[in-house]
């Protein structure tokens, strides 16, 4: 299999550049990419026996560059293993743009292809630079893979009338029960707003239109990125990453978002919304990726970072960017439950479990058993009458502290990250509902060295977010102002 001269220089560079981090220096347990930077994950499939996770990747530098697809590999979801980088910019497709984000799925033959979007820079009529978007396959065997010859093979060509061939990218590829394939791609209609376009093959290299599933029409941001569509508990379900997104009742901050909509597809090739909400409520998280896994579960991970919070991170980074903890999803009463994959349970120490009747503001509890960057602690909190504010702090120390806080009277939740010694000005909180008719919450926390991920009740609601203090600040802490009572069941997290 012929390698480029610039995916080698990705593969030696990357390769030298990892010995430099050391394993402390980087998350436990979520992927981070193998070095320089990461956003959007691809190709999350299942390959010979093992998770196979690529991601949109620069291995020269810790910001946006020149799009590579790095690869590594998991048989839990947890333990990551780099594999070489598995796309490079070096086709007349791509050279120019990059290889974007995209999907992958095994073949009747046994074969891994990756189905990635191209994008070609195009000088036109009036001088200006453009980037035409085209979608693209590589073959491989889960290590090196190699371009099709016959790529494009679903280009501008293949648009509906008024679709964009700038906009135009991130297809998901999946296999149907009769052995056809389907893809699902983001593009922008002609009224300058996102619509997902549907693709059938019988091979998987032949590619024609087959309908527009749904079209946004300015409701829920502009463009849109990085759709799935699947069947869960008797739903249709779409995810996707709505751009420049307004802030609205139902949830949604500004910004870029990740979007939930559960509905049916009708038959004729179009989707029927019934339900619309955030994937996520905290401060970063983006670009899903979604797989059937083996045992029959869904499971979705993204990007766990916001575009408009890239500024804020570590001084002198080495690498940039991860992946959230996998999560299992179901459809319940209408709605999407997400909980920590199953396999995270492997990894606990010793339990720990906590009751104190009364926590008040002159009497903080100190979750001393539990201090530590990895941790998997499940906190019940019940305001008295009196109580005005509970707060649960995590990455505690030094004068530092990220928290997570609710107010008992408002029925809301705020995650804050402003204590952590940040020097940039993005946003640091957010704040949602949460219903409850006592006022009393459930959350679990998930903590890696340099993330918290809060999964409220049941998995109704998660909050995900981000953060760069000294690792040797972690204490963990309940406070209260009017009192409540707190349960703790706790487990520091062992992956050494």
């Amino acid at each position: 299999m012929h390698i480029s001269n610039r995916l080698l220089k990705a593969r030696v560079t990357e390769e030298l550049r990892e010995r430099q981090i050391k394993a402390e220096e980087r998350p436990a347990f979520h992927l981070s990419p193998r070095t320089g930077w990461m956003n959007d994950p691809n190709g999350f499939s299942f390959y010979k026996g093992k998770y196979h996770l690529f991601y949109q990747y620069n291995p020269y530098d810790t910001n946006w560059g020149p799009m590579h697809w790095g690869h590594a590999v998991s048989e839990d979801l947890i333990r990551w293993e780099y594999l070489p980088c598995a796309l490079a910019p070096d086709s007349f497709l791509d050279k120019e743009g990059g290889c974007f984000s995209g999907g992958a799925v095994e073949l009747d033959d046994g074969r891994h292809l990756l189905m990635y979007t191209g994008t070609r820079r195009e000088r036109q009529p009036d001088g200006t630079i453009c980037d035409v978007q085209t979608q693209c396959l590589a073959i491989g065997d889960g290590i090196d893979y190699e371009k099709y010859e016959k790529n494009p093979v679903i280009s501008e060509l293949d648009l509906p009338e008024g679709g964009s061939r700038i906009d135009f990218r991130d297809p998901k590829i999946w296999k149907c029960d009769d052995g056809s394939f389907r893809c699902i791609i983001a593009n922008r209609a002609a009224d300058k707003t996102g619509q997902l376009l549907v693709y059938r093959s019988r091979d998987a290299f032949e590619w024609e239109y087959e309908s527009t599933l749904l079209e946004n029409h300015g409701e829920y941001g502009i463009m849109w990125e990085c759709p799935d569509l699947f069947s869960l508990d008797g739903s249709d379900v779409i995810l996707m990453s709505p751009q420049d997104m307004q802030p609205t009742d139902d949830g949604f901050a500004p910004g870029n978002d990740g979007l939930c909509m559960i509905g049916e597809c009708d038959g004729q090739g179009h989707f029927r919304k019934k339900s619309v909400s955030p994937i996520d409520y905290g401060l970063d998280f983006y670009a899903t990726q979604s797989i059937l896994s083996p045992d029959g579960r869904r499971i979705m991970l993204g990007w766990m970072q916001d575009w408009d919070g890239v500024p804020y991170r570590k001084e002198n980074m080495s690498w940039f960017g991860q992946v959230t903890l996998p999560r299992e999803l179901r459809v319940k009463n209408g709605r999407l439950i997400q909980t920590p994959i199953r396999e995270i349970e492997r990894y606990r120490g010793k339990k720990c479990e906590i009751n104190e009747p009364k926590v008040s503001g002159d009497k903080p509890l100190v979750l001393d058993q539990l201090s530590g960057r990895t941790s998997d602690i499940t906190v019940v909190i019940r305001p008295e009458d009196t109580c005005t504010k509970a707060e649960l702090r995590f990455a505690e120390g030094g004068g530092h502290y990220a928290s997570v806080t609710i107010r008992p009277k408002e029925r809301s939740i705020t995650l804050d990250r402003s204590h952590t010694g940040v020097r940039r000005n993005v946003s640091h909180t957010i704040t949602t509902g949460y219903p409850t008719e006592d006022g009393s919450v459930t959350l679990r926390l998930i903590l890696d060295r340099y993330s918290a991920e809060i999964f409220l009740g049941d998995g109704e609601k998660v909050m995900s977010m981000t953060y760069y203090s000294a690792e040797d600040e972690d204490g963990i802490s309940v406070r209260a102002e009017g009192g409540a009572s707190v349960t703790v069941e706790g487990y520091r997290l062992e992956l050494s």
